[in-house]
């Protein structure tokens, strides 16, 4: 498994998760656990919706 997620795409996955994350806390819903996708991309490095267009944000 290849890395295909580079530091600013990872910043930003970790950002839009919180937010996703704190919205859910704010309206009590479960749909705020959603934001943990993002953040477990951003974790690993590797996005499985990257890989069928072959799109990769790290440098080489």
């Amino acid at each position: 498994m290849l890395k295909n997620v580079g530091s600013a795409d990872k910043v930003v996955r970790y950002i839009v998760g919180a937010v996703i994350l704190a919205a859910g806390w704010y309206y009590e819903s479960w749909l705020g656990l959603i934001g943990l996708i993002p953040i477990g991309t951003a974790l690993i490095g590797w996005c499985p919706l990257y890989v069928p267009f072959k799109i990769s944000t790290e440098k080489k």
